[in-house]
């Protein structure tokens, strides 16, 4: 590999890296736009290189994001989607348009779309989809719904994976002879031989240890969580272990969604993770009203129906399967 490969690549490559991100930032870019710039920055570790280069450009946005916007120029956009996303870009004007269309990528609002953070993932599932995937070492893992997953390269003495965003679960198999980390948001689990789910919420991540011992790392904390335990982490610190309900805790990967308890709130924030839409409780007094039941994941729209039966809630529907809920 050449200087130039580590450094961004070619001043060519890096020009088609910032008009692909400048596209993506537009306001207007699909899915399919998305996924065009996963393959692009994989033809090379030269494209990827020019690719992270020219996205920590718009994370930084400042003076440095709006210089990007001033060399590349506007693109040429694709058919807007709807109005609302036209008026978008073009009411605020230039660059207080092109800062909010940034942030609109890194924190897509309503989770509508793949944030610039999730662009990284080597798998990704789509909302409702599930993934299992064998990596080195025979290490198997179970990806659940809006799971986004990069697995860069391993160490000497140690494969890791990085989860950028959602739920997967981790088996480390007998015969394993690395440690094996899974790198969430500030702090990272290591293992051997045993057998584990994260869950990164973008704010929390929760690690629950099935079989098996894990350390949990965070800071200057560390806490060891064996079978039948569960800790939580956020940029504030690392929690203490607590005892978990592991049949529970594992229901996912059978489909099923378990709340004992659990406010309204909670439950819709679950639901949005497995439906295709969102779903926005517009009723504040709904929020904290308890539910509990057992339900299968393949059949959402019942347990909307339950639930607006139940709490004399009544739901509309809107375009692009936004339900509003009050």
């Amino acid at each position: 590999m050449t200087a130039g490969d580590c450094n961004g690549g070619t001043p060519q490559l890096k020009r088609d890296a910032r008009r692909l991100v400048t596209q993506l930032v537009s306001g207007e870019a699909r899915l399919a736009d998305f996924e065009e710039a996963k393959r692009w920055r994989r033809q090379s570790p030269a494209h990827d290189a020019a690719f992270a280069e020219a996205t920590r450009l718009w994370q930084d946005l400042g003076a440095a994001g709006r210089g990007l916007l001033e060399q590349e120029g506007p693109p040429v956009w694709s058919p807007p989607l709807s109005p609302i996303s036209r008026r978008a870009v073009l009411a605020g004007g230039g660059t207080l348009a092109a800062a909010g269309a940034a942030y609109a990528v890194v924190n897509p609002p309503l989770r509508l779309w793949p944030s610039f953070n999730e662009l990284r993932a080597d798998y990704r599932t789509a909302t409702g989809e599930q993934r299992r995937l064998t990596l080195a070492d025979h290490v198997s893992v179970r990806m659940n719904t809006q799971t986004s997953i990069a697995v860069p390269a391993a160490a000497d003495h140690l494969d890791q994976v990085t989860l950028l965003a959602g739920e997967a679960s981790f088996a480390i198999p007998p015969q394993s002879t690395r440690l094996f980390a899974v790198v969430a948001d500030t702090g990272r689990t290591i293992a051997s031989r045993a057998r584990f789910d994260v869950r990164n919420s973008g704010t929390n991540v929760c690690v629950t240890c099935f079989e098996g011992d894990v350390r949990v790392e965070q800071g200057e904390r560390a806490a060891t969580v064996g079978p039948g335990r569960q800790v939580r982490y956020n940029r504030e610190g690392l929690g203490d272990a607590s005892t978990v309900n592991v049949e529970e805790a594992a229901a996912w990967r059978d489909g099923i969604l378990i709340f004992r308890g659990t406010p309204l709130s909670d439950v819709v924030a679950e639901l949005n993770r497995y439906r295709p839409g969102r779903i926005i409780l517009v009723k504040a007094a709904l929020a904290q009203k308890s539910v509990n039941g057992r339900f299968k994941i393949e059949r959402i729209d019942e347990i909307l129906h339950w639930i607006a039966q139940v709490y004399g809630a009544t739901p509309r529907s809107l375009p692009g399967g936004v339900i509003l809920l009050g």
